[in-house]
């Protein structure tokens, strides 16, 4: 299928490694110029080294962290610096750590709220203006199963990320008649450097080992195991395409079945 993408310019949050860098990549080789934004330079400057290499979409990076006050100018500034504007925004980040609801002191959850919530809302409607102007746009969402089903013991992102599948909701019916989608997607289990770390506090809380755990947590999935980078960025890569048009304000899962809600 022809995503119908090619020359589009997409901005792709959190893109240093995990699913941001998978989303990159698949959008990349789409034939779209890719601007992955994250926090670690010599990372970011590998990953555009090895898209560019692949000769499809073009990739370039700008240094930015969602937790700078600063995040929202310096990216949207390099967008069109480098781009000349963006067609395609994937909203991503990383999740914050493990703890508890007693655990959000705050200063804390206002801090998390700032990075996770904020940051990206303010950039998505920094970016509106170009994309109703061409009279096309997507806006993709990452957010994580806990926004249907909160997860045990992921207090901070249970309680923010919702947030976004709210926002997300409303903007879609606000934007669709300038051909802009905006659209949610859940990860479940992804293997990723986020869920390796989460098995081992999960090994070091029960006094099991990290291959019990996993085993454990894969044979609650319908689909008997952890989804991979590659099949989560090509789900974004479809919601982000041309004959994706017609899907906006929808909440969409990528979890091998692993949601047991309707």
């Amino acid at each position: 299928m022809d995503l119908g993408i090619t020359g589009k310019r997409a901005l792709v949050l959190a893109a240093s490694r995990g699913l941001g860098k998978g989303i990159a990549v698949a959008l990349a080789r789409e034939g779209a110029d890719v601007l992955l934004c994250g926090r670690s330079a010599e990372t970011l400057a590998a990953n555009c080294a090895a898209i560019n290499a692949e000769g499809r979409g073009r990739a370039d990076w700008v240094r930015a962290d969602l937790e700078d006050a600063a995040f929202v100018e310096t990216v949207a500034q390099a967008a069109g610096d480098r781009l000349g504007g963006v067609d395609i925004l994937v909203n991503n980040s990383g999740g914050p750590k493990p703890g508890a609801t007693e655990d959000m002191g705050a200063d804390v959850l206002l801090a998390f709220f700032q990075s996770m919530v904020l940051r990206q809302i303010t950039l998505a409607n920094r970016l509106l203006p170009g994309m109703k102007a061409r009279g096309w746009g997507r806006i993709l969402t990452v957010a994580s199963s806990g926004v249907i089903e909160p997860i045990p013991g992921l207090a901070l992102s249970n309680t923010l990320r919702p947030a976004l599948a709210g926002w997300s909701k409303t903007l879609a019916a606000e934007v669709a008649r300038y051909g802009i989608t905006s659209n949610l997607l859940l990860p479940g289990s992804i293997l990723t450097d986020r869920l390796v770390s989460l098995d081992a506090a999960a090994a070091e809380r029960s006094g099991r080992t990290v291959e019990a755990v996993r085993a454990e947590s894969e044979a609650a999935i319908p689909a008997g195991r952890y989804g991979t980078v590659e099949e989560f960025a090509a789900t974004a890569a479809f919601l982000c395409s041309q004959p994706a048009s017609y899907v906006t304000g929808s909440l969409i899962r990528c979890d091998g079945g692993a949601a047991r809600s309707v």
